[in-house]
């Protein structure tokens, strides 16, 4: 490969590099590369930029020795292990070639001490592997996680080749999917961790049974309360796998540590700049769905968060687990806890974490605060102002305590959709001249197991573990080194010392610790232990630490024991929402028994007390909706609105009596919120409730409120005020929205009428504001315009220009189909079909009319092409905020496009827009409805309930809700709902300059 020359000072630093590091380019000289030098190994350091300057970043391995690696492990002896992801959603990127031997498992070596990976190892290569998502070595056993399964191979004679190859679990659901099976972990207690995103579903033995809760029931989506992504754990041979943690979106991987703790990110639904940090509370709900309902984020409800990344989790509903960080936009990946001693003393014990997103590596130093966590976040590692393909997938600590990083390295980051299959880098991050050496473990002796034990490397920590486990012999060491005074490593000899046989006594001695962290340890060992003390639990519950206290709470879940849990009460303080919360986990089989003698306790003035309050609003207890009804009472104020939303979660028929209650007690002021909670009959709907929300409906001042509530109960009465809202300009979801509802409230007769105003100008405005309703009646009355050769050519083309969306298109390709369509409309006819969000439609309309719309692009111009910022910004309002939200404009269907700019590059801005199909962001994946009575739908799915199905109909962002019983299949296709628009080139490089502004 030749480069072009750009300077003197770059040629000495090349010509000299032999003889001391290469300097990093300054940013100026880094701007005169071009894109193929930026591209390249040679300035692969020069694009990220290292934020302290006490640590090195140095290049460990790079193509052509490895190619887009999903994630990494490191083993005892040094040596990084890949999985690679060559066959990366070969369906949805049909022009990307194919490894037809599968995907591989590498071993990078360095042999000669350099610092670089000079050895590639392949350890195994199959289809059954294409692109694995999780890799962990332990021992002689590597664990490979591709969802449906988990494949454990075993190289029995260490010959770097697998003699047995088997499955530990199956029937995982995500296959070549993102949100799948996920990588394990190892422990300090023994045990391994994993996770899997939204798309895993359920996990089953490798027999196909599936694990069970300890309630004896299935662990799947379909039993509450477990749904969405999920935490496990389960013992090193997959034994007593247990859920952990459960309702995340697509929590990437999970990091424990030296006392049990867990740590793990989450993404948002993409776009919605919500991505975050978590502290995994076990037993804990998430909030990425509805808890009862399981409906959408976005679905309206009482009481919901002002903002959208509160919105996002459900952070103001009882039952949920704060966020630890908010990272906001993103795409987060690996993450750990690095316990080692060779990085700076402020990047010891701390979370350290990759987001593929905004191309960095960062910390999240945490502190305790009550029963829970406070923490920020710092950037280390900074790929996004110099080369945003930097795709860091994984982290992971070396023998040595340096950091490795595995680089994606594309121009995206994934999401059904990759853009280069020939590179992929390895990453060491370490303190300035720290060398990459490691020595041979010796496992040995007694004294350099108790050494190895200690290291920071996971693969080490589980050999050293796994020997000294049970080991009387090891107990004198192991003493000693839990009475060092390093309280990570005394962790980890406590962890070893309570599998003796006395193993008891040493929980019961570190329970007395003035360690608070070895006291977390000592209750979450009582757990794995399997103990049966509740004299010892009631014990813990007075400890002074609060998070001592929290680990009690979790402990005794499913245990009826009122004395602990009452114990626990005395030491909530109002505004705990970690304390709250674990108490609201540890009440959840006993709320009738535990929230009665509590209130029983408090006397008759308990509504004063503001710890009261806030249990009662987290409870479930028979009794709760009358209690919630004595506070929302007192409260009379908008501070009331948390103890409605409450009611959400309790009996509904109890919820509904408490509300009509409510109406006859409470203040006017809350008919509304009660219109817009009780639960209806649609066919029959209450009589009193009926009558309300007619005579209300006019005084609603919320115009949302006004919207759901005519819609709930069917009022007609209110049509000017639709109108009014559909003809104002301020807010177009708004004026969609009610567009929609007046069509189905009043048909389109009036609507016939108003387009046909002989006011050119009003009809025209009609003709746009109603031509929004995407459905066949629309459609229908729409071609009576565009056919009417009487009218002005003004009233046709924009009828024409309104026959777009799923439905309409669907229509007017009858008439193409017919050749009906007049000769001077064609051409927009044409522009539709050829770009309709159905592929059918679109491929008829391609064979019909010639050749598709994306052949005849030149690529490597539009690379290096400068658009026109604002021309780019018009067409995004013509075609993007149909169906997406760029800041507060548009329409909340598919991904938000606010910071896309951050997230992609050019390349990957063009491909999406070129091949939608290849980059569907995860949850935004076509679903195809099959009705009973023939019909279908084309729609993103949203949830699912018991009797719902909750979907997004296109161009719609509001959600549309069928009747399961009504449905016959529902089934995902590989095509976008995003169609290839007909741009032409200019267009196209227009609008991605724009994007890349939206930064």
């Amino acid at each position: 490969m030749k480069y072009l020359p750009f300077g003197l000072a770059i040629a000495s630093v090349m010509i000299f590099s032999c003889e001391k590091p290469k300097s990093q380019l300054t940013q100026k000289e880094y701007e005169s590369l071009n894109d193929e030098q930026k591209r390249s190994v040679e300035f692969a350091l020069d694009g990220i930029e290292v934020l302290d300057n006490r640590l090195e970043l140095t290049l460990f391995a790079s193509e052509p020795m490895l190619t887009n690696p999903t994630n990494m492990d490191i083993d005892d002896r040094g040596r990084v292990w890949i999985t690679e992801a060559y066959n990366y959603r070969n369906q949805l990127n049909p022009k990307n070639p194919v490894k037809s031997e599968g995907d591989r498992i590498l071993i990078l070596e360095d042999t000669n001490g350099d610092g670089k990976a000079d050895k590639s190892t392949v350890f195994y290569q199959g289809t059954d592997i294409n692109a694995a998502l999780g890799i962990a070595v332990f021992g002689n056993k590597v664990f490979v996680s591709v969802s449906p399964n988990v494949f454990v191979f075993t190289d029995e004679n260490g010959d770097d080749s697998p003699d047995k190859k088997e499955i530990l679990f199956t029937g995982i659901g995500g296959v070549q999917h993102d949100h799948g099976m996920h990588a394990f972990t190892f422990g300090p207690d023994g045990k391994l961790y994993f996770n899997y995103g939204n798309e895993g579903k359920g996990l089953h033995f490798a027999d196909g049974t599936p694990i069970l809760d300890p309630m004896g029931r299935p662990v799947n989506s379909g039993t509450a309360p477990y749904q969405e992504g999920m935490v496990f754990r389960c013992d090193p041979d997959g034994s007593n796998p247990e859920i952990l943690a459960w309702n995340f979106r697509n929590n990437y991987e999970v990091a424990v540590d030296s006392y049990g703790r867990m740590w793990q990110s989450d993404n948002d639904d993409d776009g919605n700049r919500s991505t975050r940090i978590n502290y995994v509370m076990d037993f804990g709900n998430y909030g990425f769905k509805d808890e009862m309902t399981k409906a959408d984020w976005r679905t309206r409800r009482i009481n919901m968060e002002d903002s959208v990344w509160q919105q996002h989790w459900h952070l103001n509903d009882p039952g949920v687990i704060p966020n630890l960080v908010q990272t906001y936009a993103g795409s987060p990946t690996g993450i750990l806890v690095s316990e080692g001693k060779l990085l700076p003393s402020d990047y010891q014990n701390q979370v350290i974490h990759a987001d593929a997103g905004p191309n960095v590596i960062r910390m999240y130093p945490v502190k305790t605060s009550g029963a829970g966590f406070t923490g920020e976040a710092v950037t280390i590692l900074d790929g996004n102002k110099r080369d945003n393909w930097f795709r860091p997938s994984d982290v992971t600590v070396a023998p040595d305590g340096s950091i490795f990083v595995s680089d994606w390295y594309d121009p995206g980051v994934g999401g059904h959709a990759v853009g280069d299959l020939e590179k992929g880098r390895i990453y060491r991050l370490a303190p300035k001249k720290s060398k990459y050496k490691v020595t041979s473990p010796d496992y040995s002796s007694i004294e350099s197991l108790i050494q190895l034990l200690q290291n920071p490397n996971r693969a080490i920590h589980f050999n050293a573990f796994m020997a000294l486990k049970g080991n009387e012999e090891a107990r004198s060491a192991l003493e000693k080194l839990y009475s060092s005074n390093d309280s990570r490593m005394k962790a980890r000899a406590f962890w070893l010392l309570i599998h003796l046989p006395d193993g008891i006594e040493y929980i019961k001695k570190a329970s007395q610790d003035k360690d608070e962290n070895i006291r977390v340890a000592s209750v979450r060992a009582y757990r794995i232990k399997g103990m049966d003390d509740t004299a010892f639990l009631l014990q813990m519950a007075a400890d002074p630490s609060p998070q001592i206290r929290r680990e009690v709470a979790l402990a005794i879940r499913f245990l009826d024991v009122p004395d602990i849990w009452l114990k626990l009460t005395d030491g909530y303080t109002s505004g705990d929402r970690w304390y709250l919360e674990a108490l609201g986990i540890a009440g959840e089989y006993h709320w009738d028994k535990y929230l009665a003698a509590y209130l029983e306790i408090k006397g008759s003035d308990w509504m004063s007390l503001p710890e009261a309050r806030d249990l009662v609003w987290r409870s479930r207890s028979e009794a709760t909706p009358e209690l919630l009804e004595q506070l929302i009472l007192a409260e009379n104020s908008p501070e009331d609105h948390k103890y409605y939303r409450s009611l959400d979660f309790q009996n509904t028929f109890q919820k509904n009596q408490t509300l009509k209650n409510l109406l006859a007690k409470g203040p006017n002021e809350d008919q509304v919120i009660i219109l817009r909670q009780a639960v209806i009959d649609e066919k029959k709907p209450d009589a009193q409730l009926l009558n309300l929300a007619k005579s209300k409906a006019g005084e609603i001042n919320d115009d949302w409120d006004f919207l759901e509530v005519i819609k709930k109960y069917q009022i007609k009465d209110q049509k000017e005020r639709l109108l009014t809202l559909i003809y104002q300009e301020e807010n177009r979801n708004l004026a969609n929205t009610s567009a929609r509802i007046f069509t189905e409230l009043f048909g389109v007769t009036e609507i016939e009428k108003a387009m046909g105003n002989p006011d050119e100008a009003k009809a025209i405005l009609a003709i746009r504001k109603f031509g929004t309703v995407d459905s066949p009646e629309i459609a229908f009355l729409l071609s009576k315009f565009w056919k009417n050769d009487k009218a002005s050519n003004t009233i046709r083309t924009a009828a024409m220009e309104e026959a777009k969306g799923y439905q309409s298109e669907a229509v007017l390709w009858e008439f193409a189909k017919a050749d009906q369509i007049p000769a001077d409309l064609l051409p927009i006819a044409q522009k539709i079909l050829m770009g309709s969000w159905n592929s059918n439609i679109r491929q008829l309309a391609v064979e019909k009319y010639g050749e598709s719309i994306n052949q005849g692009y030149d690529l490597v111009k539009m690379m290096s092409s400068k658009g026109n910022v604002e021309k780019g910004k018009t067409i995004a309002s013509s075609y993007c905020l149909a169906c997406h939200k760029i800041g507060n404009e548009g329409i909340d269907f598919g991904p938000g496009l606010t910071q896309i700019g951050a997230k992609l590059s050019r390349e990957a801005l063009i491909n999406s827009i070129i091949y939608p199909s290849e980059g569907m962001g995860f949850g935004y994946e076509t679903q195809l409805v099959k009705f009973k009575d023939g019909r279908e739908i084309r729609c993103i799915v949203n949830s699912k309930t018991e009797n719902d199905l909750i979907v997004k109909l296109v161009g719609s962002g509001e959600q549309t809700l069928y009747k399961l019983a009504d449905i016959a299949s529902v089934s995902q296709l590989r095509e976008s709902l995003m169609p290839a628009f007909p741009l032409s080139e200019e267009e196209l490089v227009d609008l991605v300059s724009y994007m890349e502004s939206l930064k």
